[in-house]
């Protein structure tokens, strides 16, 4: 075995109904999930990808998308090969798309395929168990107004700038059509998306929700921009609220404290915010920022 401990490796056992002989830690992790193991687990004969919960967190988050996972069950998601939990570390195991495609660069086809997805997940019924996504929770642009300096620390604005266009910036965040009944995948992002056979797989389910599914396009966008991909508005024009919400999103968190159990996030946040600010400044017809 490589460095997973042997208790895990009984909880993979558990999960999976096959003992691995060897693991290693998931390729091209990009640092996610500092405390939930993921690994590429496998015997003689088979693969897996595990994830275990050691927070009460990412327990929570592995329960929630093993529940969506086997209860959705559509082509556009990893399949699910085992789950157990024992009260403190649940185990997820999921096929091995470590051979799949993962981008970025991104291409036209490829483009095109998260797109079809995305329409797949829209026309899929969402089940019962999502809550629906709560908009008023969100407003992003008034958390900023009333503390700014975490947002200017960031280097994406001037002071003056952020004055001029906040009041702009929170009307069409308040405006944004963020609610609706279609299911969400709530994360799409290029670590989340992989291709194989030239489609798309979604993975991470953990924040599906219903509402528009709008905003899992308007979401992805500012990620794609910042990995060589179109502008936003070359996908979706005439957008300008949603724009707003979804550059308030990542710029308002981007500069708050690491998550401990996700390391990863707040420089991610970082790297959409690059993008989605000057596409709301853009949409808004708003100087851009300086």
């Amino acid at each position: 075995m490589s460095v997973m401990d042997t208790a895990d490796v009984e909880r993979a056992e558990r999960a999976l109904g096959w003992r691995p002989t060897s693991a290693r830690p998931a390729a091209g992790d990009r640092g996610k999930t500092a405390a939930g193991a993921r690994w590429i687990v496998s015997d003689a004969r088979r693969s897996a990808f595990v994830k275990i919960g050691s927070t009460a967190a990412t327990a929570e988050w592995l329960r929630t998308e093993h529940r969506n996972l086997v209860s959705i069950a559509a082509p556009f998601m990893p399949r699910v090969v085992g789950f157990s939990d024992d009260g403190r570390r649940p185990v997820l195991a999921q096929e091995d798309l470590s051979l799949a495609e993962w981008p970025p660069p991104w291409s036209a086809d490829r483009i095109q395929a998260v797109l079809d997805a995305l329409q797949a997940v829209r026309e899929t019924a969402p089940i019962a168990a999502l809550r629906p996504f709560q908009p008023e929770t969100t407003r992003a642009w008034t958390s900023v107004a009333a503390d700014p300096e975490p947002f200017l620390r960031l280097g994406l604005c001037s002071a003056p700038w952020l004055e001029q266009t906040l009041p702009a910036l929170a009307r069409a965040e308040a405006d944004a059509p963020l609610a609706g009944e279609a299911l969400v995948h709530g994360d799409v992002r290029s670590d989340n998306l992989c291709f194989r056979d030239g489609a798309a797989i979604l993975i991470d389910w953990n924040h599906a929700t219903i509402a528009n599914p709008v905003l899992d396009v308007a979401f992805w966008l500012p990620s794609l921009h910042a990995e060589g991909g179109p502008s936003p508005e070359e996908i979706l024009p005439d957008a300008p609220e949603l724009a707003a919400w979804v550059a308030g999103y990542f710029c308002s968190r981007a500069g708050d404290p690491p998550i401990v159990e996700a390391p990863h996030v707040r420089p991610l946040q970082l790297l959409q915010s690059r993008t989605a600010l000057p596409w709301a400044a853009r949409a808004l017809g708003l100087r851009p920022p300086s």
